[in-house]
């Protein structure tokens, strides 16, 4: 589940994906594809709630959900033939499950740009019509391969119908996420295995410099009402100041935050956001070895998401017993909460809430 950093070269994505590492992995340089091979990081989840329950049971550890960055070279106009290093490129962006688009919103002679000038709703569109081109390329294949396996299997006549229609749609210059039958049991097919890399979920992430973080500038105002248009999230940060927090205490981070007239760090909502927009959640257990957040997909079950601890947990499952964070703050102790009457059991049909702290009871 890794979310594939994609921009023009020269927008910041290898600086902001430095902030997000906090290492120096990914080289930074003016001048177009200084990131060759895909760089990754594993990024923690900022999540108050656990050290708040950390002050409570006094752990060992605190270990966080964590969410898988990748730092992708930069797409140029032409990339879905090969331009650049357009190949590469689509192929990296391929394997991931969701984009954060870097855009550019800050103008500066000392840095290029590849097409001259600052202009953002232009530099989405080229990354987005690259795309949508190498989506055209791959269904025009897939469509061919379908229609000789239909005259034997007549069921695939109905996904090649629905294929037409979705190439239309994006020989029209739409995206494949926005294609509105999408998730018909006829399309799906057309999605997966390889996938479209338009049909990818996007938070664009609007680049500013240290002047533009308090106030939106027109750049970023461009970004904010594109993804609004799109029914996409977007972000704004300034990913040179993030680099320049690496390394600070929290306090002094808040300090330099503020003297910028800001409250909190444009990467903790680049993460937050990518968090949410693959679907995920955290529940909790704690304990004085360690209290940690799990990772699981909303709308898991109790075994289910007892397996991400071990297998075992899902294989040999009797029951879970939960409580609620609010109600563990409140109460301050597992045994508190149990003498209250707020710790459940809750048994496998149980939909694990975002965070629960959760203990669970097996045998196999």
């Amino acid at each position: 589940m890794e979310i594939g950093i994609v921009g023009l070269p020269n927008v910041g994505k290898s600086t902001l994906f430095n902030a997000l590492s906090k290492t120096q992995n990914a080289e930074s340089a003016n001048y177009p594809f200084c990131t060759i091979e895909p760089n990754k990081a594993i990024v923690p989840v900022p999540d108050q709630r656990l050290e708040k329950l950390a002050d409570l049971v006094h752990p060992k550890k605190i270990i966080h959900s964590t969410v898988d960055f990748v730092d992708i070279a930069g797409l140029v106009k032409g990339a879905s033939q090969g331009e650049g290093l357009g190949n590469k490129f689509l192929e990296n962006i391929r394997q991931t499950a969701a984009v954060l688009h870097v855009v550019r919103c800050f103008e500066n002679a000392d840095i290029v740009h590849v097409d001259g000038e600052i202009d953002p709703l232009r530099d989405i569109e080229t990354i987005e019509t690259e795309l949508i081109l190498a989506d055209i390329q791959m269904l025009e294949r897939k469509l061919e391969r379908l229609k000789k396996q239909s005259r034997v299997d007549k069921s695939l006549a109905a996904v090649v119908e629905e294929g037409h229609k979705l190439l239309e749609h994006l020989s029209d210059g739409n995206l494949a996420r926005t294609f509105e039958n999408k998730d018909s049991e006829h399309v799906s097919p057309l999605f997966r295995d390889p996938g479209l890399v338009s049909a990818k979920p996007v938070i664009y992430c609007a680049n500013v410099d240290e002047d533009g973080l308090a106030e939106n500038n027109a750049f970023v105002q461009t970004v904010a009402d594109y993804a609004h248009k799109q029914g996409s999230a977007w972000v704004k940060v300034s990913a040179q100041v993030e680099q320049e927090l690496v390394g600070l205490e929290e306090d002094e981070q808040r300090e330099f935050l503020e003297s910028y007239g800001v409250k909190q760090s444009g990467m903790e909502q680049v993460i937050r956001e990518g968090f949410k927009l693959l679907g995920l959640q955290s529940y909790f257990t704690a304990g004085e070895p360690e209290v940690r957040a799990w990772t699981i997909h909303k709308g898991w079950k109790a075994p289910k998401a007892a397996a991400v601890i071990h297998n075992d947990f899902e294989r040999g499952f009797i029951r879970a017993e939960v409580i609620a964070y609010n109600d563990y703050i409140t109460y301050g102790s597992e045994a508190k909460c149990r003498e209250k009457g707020v710790l459940r059991t809750e048994g496998k049909e149980y939909v694990v809430a975002d965070g629960d702290v959760m203990h669970f009871l097996f045998n196999v």
